[in-house]
């Protein structure tokens, strides 16, 4: 088996957690489970921090710096405005059936604006119209089925 390419190897079948694999972490191969795995993937959520600055222009969520993002956590930064967050297109493998959540902290008023609006030709939650988010601690969790975005939690404080 040591000569196999990956893409020769048989698919496993279901799994219990216990089983082995190799990982390289700090370029040293090593192993794990998949349960310690799951700790990590299902108990931690990395945020993806971004501020929003007044003037600074809109800010497109389908650059790959934002390509596995779960949580964005928005911070606002400047005087009084309103700047665009434009989704990433629905329809693309890496967001089909995907979901994420935007929230902000605690420098957001109703004076600073952020609106999450679908690409052209796209719709929220059925609409082509902007989602504002104008408030401390305001979240959304929104969800691409392939073809369009749905919201499908908001909270509000």
């Amino acid at each position: 088996m040591a000569n196999k390419k990956i893409s020769e190897l048989t698919t496993a079948s279901t799994l219990t957690g216990s089983e082995e694999f190799a990982l390289v972490q700090s370029s040293t191969t090593k192993k794990s489970t998949l349960t310690v795995l799951q700790h990590y993937i299902v108990n931690k959520l990395e945020p993806t921090l971004l501020t929003v600055v007044s003037g600074g222009g809109d800010i497109d969520l389908g650059d790959s710096t934002y390509n596995n993002a779960e949580i964005i956590v928005l911070s606002w930064s400047g005087g009084s405005d309103t700047i665009e967050l434009t989704l990433p297109d629905a329809t693309t493998t890496n967001n089909t059936n995907r979901a994420f959540r935007i929230i902000t902290d605690s420098t957001y008023t109703t004076n600073t604006k952020a609106d999450l609006t679908p690409i052209s030709g796209q719709t929220l939650d059925g609409s082509s119209n902007a989602y504002r988010i104008n408030k401390s601690y305001e979240g959304i969790k929104v969800f691409s089925n392939g073809v369009e975005w749905f919201i499908i939690q908001k909270k509000a404080s």
